[in-house]
């Protein structure tokens, strides 16, 4: 069956990882696969966690492990008056104004929690951020106008923390990089709704995108070399992570618009990247979410890791232990900002960012009227 492939400048705390977990590198390998189970075109298994509706709140650790995507299917990471972090089922829309799409988050949100359907908007929700279809994970939603717009102030601010997860063909050597190859829109024909960097033929419009990858492990998926990394957008383009790690020759297991030509990433039942860690300190609230880590032999048995380069719990940790650090003079709020730490060889921090401009006022005031509007014919 055809599988659809549609779909955030500063230094990282995971910059801080090379030094503070050197010794790590090279450690031994992993314990042997769990359960057989098959592997390529057949795997039929769809799902990562789940929630019944009897089960509100449900441990998403406790959850059955590969459960099909349905309107059951969703797990509640983070829930508080004025936010939800939900774990999005890979290839799933977040919204659609078509009658084909019978199951979208929205929908799943309308179905567990229709008390907190806003009735001003069109769909009931509004979302914070956005994920591709073909990417799982954590994705915040706002429950209301004024919780949505101080998330969105600190996005426009850099203050979000995200990183992913990802298996990525091949073996990375470099146990940590920087990518900073600028993306634009691919203007091909035949590549519409595509990015790609600069340089390459039909790039259009490129901007400066930045992206920390650090690699956790190397092993084999189906029998092919693949490594398991931990990626940091710090610049939100559009399909970055996926660009960036094509542009390295490494692209993501099962990405088909970005992967490997001849049909191969038509193997995986999925595309390997998954949303694992979100961030965002809001001045009335921390919201923080970590979701249990969908790429481990026990739900997929293709995935085999042999060589462990750096611990995910440790990086997980440096990410926390940043935003621990004594806010700075004038922060305000539960939680302080992303910390910016630069190496030597790298620039400065950014300036402060200067007062909002009335067109980022209005762009503001429209997003934060997402889904208000009747659907298209």
């Amino acid at each position: 069956m055809l599988r659809l492939a549609a779909a955030g400048l500063g230094t990282s705390p995971l910059a801080l990882t090379a030094a503070c977990l050197e010794a790590w590198a090279g450690l031994h390998g992993l314990a042997g696969l769990g359960e057989t189970r098959l592997c390529g075109p057949n795997y039929r298994f769809a799902g990562l966690w789940s929630q019944s509706a009897g089960t509100r709140g449900q441990d998403p650790k406790q959850a059955p492990a590969m459960e099909p995507g349905s309107m059951e299917n969703l797990s509640i990471l983070y829930q508080s008056r004025d936010f939800l972090v939900v774990n999005k089922h890979w290839d799933l829309r977040i919204d659609s104004k078509t009658w084909r799409e019978t199951l979208t988050l929205q929908k799943q949100l309308r179905h567990h929690f229709p008390e907190l359907a806003d009735p001003d908007t069109y769909y009931g929700f509004r979302f914070c951020h956005q994920l591709d279809f073909s990417t799982s994970g954590a994705l915040c939603v706002a429950l209301n106008k004024a919780a949505a717009g101080s998330a969105y102030k600190c996005f426009k601010e850099r203050r979000v923390t995200k990183a992913y997860l990802a298996l990525v063909r091949g073996h990375i050597q470099e146990s940590r990089m920087t990518i900073s190859y600028a993306i634009g829109r691919n203007n091909t024909e035949g590549r519409a709704h595509t990015m790609c960097i600069e340089g390459t033929q039909g790039c259009e419009n490129p901007k400066p995108s930045l992206t920390e990858l650090v690699v956790l492990e190397h092993g084999l998926y189906a029998g092919d070399p693949v490594s398991k990394v931990l990626l940091q957008p710090l610049t939100g383009r559009t399909h970055q992570l996926r660009v960036h790690c094509s542009a390295l020759s490494h692209p993501i297991v099962g990405d088909l618009t970005y992967g490997q030509a001849s049909g191969r990433e038509e193997q995986p039942f999925r595309m390997m990247l998954h949303a694992f860690y979100l961030r965002i300190p809001t001045q009335a609230e921390c919201v923080e979410a970590r979701t249990p880590d969908p790429f481990v032999p026990t739900l997929d048995a293709c995935w085999s890791p042999h060589t462990l380069v750096q611990p995910l719990d440790q990086l997980v940790q440096v990410l926390q232990a940043a935003h621990d650090l004594k806010p700075t003079e004038g922060d305000s709020g539960p939680c302080s900002p992303s910390v910016c730490l630069p190496e030597p060889g790298r620039p400065p921090p950014h300036p402060a960012t200067p007062p909002e401009t009335e067109a980022q006022r209005a762009s503001c005031l429209q997003w934060l009227s997402e889904w208000t509007l009747e659907p298209d014919n």
